[in-house]
């Protein structure tokens, strides 16, 4: 397995949770190739709880990574050190992964990295981001947003999903999913959903609809319908589409299919199901719909998808995830990236 080394650029102001989540994330295991180095201008840095950290690696380390990532700092619209701009819009011209987490989104858009392209920040800050950096098209709902080579995030957990989400790139749906239940984190989640609703989303009592999601994802299999999730739930149409949006931010025909399309991923990875019997098993019914829908969510086709990420089948059988299709993805095998030309 070919080493992927992860660099985060610590700077000083980090929030302590944005960086814990790519380092947990992206710590040594014995079935992944990442090996992850924080790295600082210097070897002491402050963070926003009062506590610092010793640092040890320096900016040398952030020019040998095949992945940066950023994590949020405060106050962002300070600007980082030279060095620090520096060395990000190096490691985007030679090709190199770029990631913010939060507020890092400032320092990658301080660095000319997202210029002319789309991005997202934590809610509270977007109108400073848009604002300071016009050359940015900031997208003010989304969890996440992937642009290739450059991807960010909005505030604090959703750092959770788009590190995810990368090793869902990387490494397929089944590793991303046994990651995430070690996580005790949702396997997947939407990078388009709004990053901030009015209504909290609800826990798992009497008023959430957690329990019919989970009855739903035990029958994606079968034709599921709006009323018949609707009388699950013991609520009307109107109200149950009005209560699903609020908690998971999607309708709930987009949920079913993103859903299903998460179903197909790992049956097309952990077995040799025939395409046409995996779209029956995900509940996309043939292959041709099946097709529409890899095409739609994730830009490939699932011949090429399980020639990417096939593997020996796990010891259980594959389970339904939680859907999602993200902002403009890049689905592809992890590699260390060549540099680019010129």
């Amino acid at each position: 397995m070919t080493v992927h080394r992860v660099a985060v650029l610590v700077l000083d102001g980090v929030t302590p949770l944005d960086l814990a989540i790519p380092a947990q994330v992206f710590a040594r295991r014995p079935d992944t190739p990442y090996r992850l180095t924080l790295c600082a201008l210097s070897g002491q840095v402050a963070t926003t709880s009062g506590f610092g950290l010793v640092v040890d690696a320096g900016l040398d380390q952030v020019r040998s990574a095949d992945t940066v990532i950023v994590p949020g700092f405060e106050p962002p619209l300070r600007p980082p050190p030279h060095a620090v701009l520096d060395v990000l819009a190096e490691a985007h011209d030679r090709g190199r992964r770029v990631v913010s987490i939060c507020t890092g989104a400032f320092a990658l858009a301080a660095a000319g990295v997202l210029d002319g392209l789309h991005a997202t920040t934590h809610w509270q800050y977007v109108d400073d981001l848009e604002r300071r950096f016009p050359a940015v098209a900031v997208d003010r709902d989304v969890l996440y947003v992937d642009e290739g080579d450059v991807l960010t995030s909005a505030g604090v957990c959703c750092g959770i999903d788009l590190c995810l989400h990368i090793v869902r790139r990387d490494l397929g749906a089944v590793t991303a999913n046994q990651m995430a239940r070690g996580l005790v984190a949702a396997p997947h989640r939407d990078g388009g959903q709004a990053q901030y609703v009015p209504a909290p989303v609800a826990g798992t009592d009497d008023t959430s609809l957690a329990r019919t999601r989970a009855w739903a994802l035990e029958r994606v299999d079968q034709p599921l319908t709006i009323g018949e999730l609707a009388r699950h739930a013991r609520m009307s149409q109107r109200s149950f589409m009005r209560r699903f949006t609020e908690e998971t931010g999607t309708t709930p025909l987009q949920w079913l299919v993103s859903a299903r399309v998460g179903v197909a991923r790992e049956l097309l990875e952990t077995t040799d199901h025939s395409i046409d019997q995996v779209a029956r098993e995900c509940g996309l019914g043939s292959a041709a719909n099946l097709r529409l829908h890899f095409r739609r969510v994730l830009h490939t086709t699932p011949t090429a998808y399980r020639n990417t990420f096939t593997r020996r089948p796990p010891a259980e059988a594959p389970v339904a995830t939680s859907p999602g299709a993200v902002v403009r993805p890049a689905p592809g095998p992890l590699v260390p990236q060549p540099a680019r030309s010129g």
